[in-house]
């Protein structure tokens, strides 16, 4: 049993649900003035705090606050016996505890660092790069702003804004497709249109179709079932609703008289659903609306799960158009869960960009720093390569570093230039991973040259070696909280009657990365770790070693729910 707990990833939440347990017991008491004991249960994530500074860190791990301990216990004085609880605390996927003492700031535990250290390190980081769980179920991914209207988008008609929710989408499917869904993306996009080759300018990959393709069996389909739909707006209904002056936004006044209209605000009454606009009226059907939706028709038809969810992602500026669409497809009979995912606006003060010029001018200011730091060397295929990379990581983390609800504010101003240099954003997220890169093609060398014995087993090794601050940094706020990071991005989609709007995370990774190159690149500018070929270091620099490689992994796995392939050589 012993070695079925050691082999099982350590978790953060576990951890700290486990310490609440053993702090509380089955219940805890309020000591109120007069009235009695009251029972109070606390919330598991209230009872501790997992700290995180490299300060906090240098004596405790987790923190029960005075606070709290003051509500369970009288004078806050905790039992002997619930202190025993805590300090051998063990099982699944809980981090070994070394010690704990009553502070003035409350309860403080450390935790056994060396056992983590190997529990995490020695048999390899893999399972910490993955959800602790698999969900299943289909999502389909719709992007408005690719749909045609009536033409398909060009890198040139595309805003900034509407780039953003593209970008979204993409990072989303990939988030998505690590917690074990299905993934697909409307609308599918002609082979060779000029914004499939810009998209690919980031890495996407969108689903296309030959030029001469058309759905317009699909699209014949829609427009007969909407022209049968319940909701459908007879003449006489019309009638009345125009003598009674209301229904629907002025911008659906003085339409044809023979065109297809529908009642929107029936549909998401009549149907229970929650958080749509109320001034949906009633919507007369365009060709582009019945195109859209043969599109999302064509999207969902491989979903062979019973769970398909379509997540519309949308700017804010169209999201009253997207909710038309979501009710149009639900008048057509599709039955699938829909959530929008809303984008705030992109602004860029003393400047007005399309998606086509900022990309332009981010790849030239990356070439142009670029070749300020590394000179003449700045040619060729290779280096092509990285600036498309550097540049597509740029505007990735300029555009999803920000929460999705919120407004991004670019520097477009000419003059400004990408650095190369300082922490923030994309470039240094990829500087810091050609670093590690760099590193172990250093160790490589120096084994060939007979400087350097292999890596040896972790068995072999004696972690307790690993006492420098940054690397238990490194380990407790990264490596072992990254595979609940991922858990979290799939938990939105779950909830049910949450209403049409769905918020999601979706700045973590990019937070994260930024993070953890802060981190890293501060240890790595204080330790050396390729020390002396001497074989009393040994040990020492192979424990650094295993902790840099799973770093270095854990650099891939994020990099890649972002689309980006590390950069393996600056």
């Amino acid at each position: 049993m012993e070695d079925t707990e050691e082999l099982s990833p350590l978790r953060i939440t576990p951890t700290v649900r486990a310490l609440s347990s053993a702090l509380r017991g089955k219940r805890g008491r309020v000591h109120g003035p007069g009235d009695g004991d009251r029972v109070l249960f606390p919330e598991p994530e209230k009872l501790w705090f997992k700290e995180s500074s490299a300060k906090n860190l240098r004596n405790r791990d987790f923190l029960s606050p005075t606070t709290m301990l003051n509500t369970l216990y009288a004078d806050g004085q905790v039992p002997p016996a619930v202190m025993s609880r805590v300090l051998s605390l063990h099982g699944s996927g809980i981090l070994p505890v070394a010690g704990g003492e009553v502070m003035g700031e409350g309860l403080r535990v450390r935790v056994d660092r060396a056992a983590a250290f190997r529990a995490v390190l020695a048999g390899g980081a893999t399972e910490y790069l993955k959800p602790s769980s698999q969900k299943q179920g289909c999502v389909v991914l719709n992007c408005p702003a690719l749909h045609p209207k009536p033409n398909t988008p060009t890198p040139e008609t595309l805003s900034l804004g509407q780039l953003r929710t593209i970008l979204l989408a993409d990072h989303m499917g990939a988030l998505l497709r690590r917690q074990g869904f299905a993934v697909s993306y409307c609308p599918t996009l002609p082979e060779d249109s000029d914004i499939i080759t810009f998209l690919r300018d980031f890495g996407i990959d969108w689903p296309t179709a030959p030029a001469n393709w058309t759905n317009e069996e699909r699209e014949e389909k829609v427009q007969e079932v909407l022209e049968n739909s319940p909701y459908r707006e007879r003449e006489t209904e019309r009638g009345r609703r125009t003598s009674g002056g209301g229904g629907g936004r002025k911008a659906e006044e003085g339409e044809n008289e023979g065109a297809l209209r529908v009642n929107l605000k029936r549909v998401f009454q009549e149907e229970g659903l929650l958080g749509y606009d109320p001034s949906l009226g009633t919507c007369t059907v365009h060709r582009d609306s019945v195109s859209h939706l043969a599109q999302l028709d064509l999207s969902t038809a491989d979903c062979t799960v019973a769970m398909v969810t379509a997540l519309h992602v949308t700017s804010c500026q169209d999201e009253f158009r997207q909710q038309q669409i979501a009710m149009l497809w639900r008048a057509s009979g599709a039955t699938h869960t829909q959530r929008h995912l809303v984008c705030g606006p992109v602004k860029t003060p003393g400047s007005h960009l399309t998606a086509a010029q900022y990309l332009q001018l981010r790849r030239g200011q990356m070439k142009e720093a670029s070749e300020m730091k590394y000179g003449d060397q700045v040619e060729g295929q290779t280096w092509d390569d990285i600036i498309k990379v550097m540049t597509s990581a740029t505007v990735r983390f300029e555009l999803l570093s920000t929460v999705h609800t919120s407004p991004v504010t670019l520097d477009v101003q000419r003059e400004g230039g990408v650095s190369t240099k300082g922490p923030r954003g994309g470039v240094f997220v990829m500087y810091n991973c050609a670093r590690l890169h760099t590193l172990f093609d250093s160790y490589e060398r120096g084994v060939e040259k007979g400087l350097y014995p292999e890596i040896p087993e972790g068995s072999q090794l004696d972690f307790s070696a690993l006492k420098e601050e940054g690397e238990w940094l490194l380990l407790f706020n990264y490596l072992i909280p990254f595979s609940e990071l991922l858990d979290q991005s799939g938990q939105a989609l779950d909830c049910e009657g949450g209403g049409a709007r769905v918020n999601i995370k979706t700045e973590q990774i990019c937070k994260f990365l930024v993070s953890l190159s802060k981190d890293f690149s501060s240890y790595y500018n204080r330790v050396h770790v390729l020390g002396e070929p001497l074989p009393h270091l040994f040990n020492q620099m192979f424990c650094r070693l295993y902790l840099l490689r799973a770093l270095r992994e854990l650099y891939h796995s994020a990099l890649d729910i972002l689309n980006l392939p590390p950069i393996r050589q600056l």
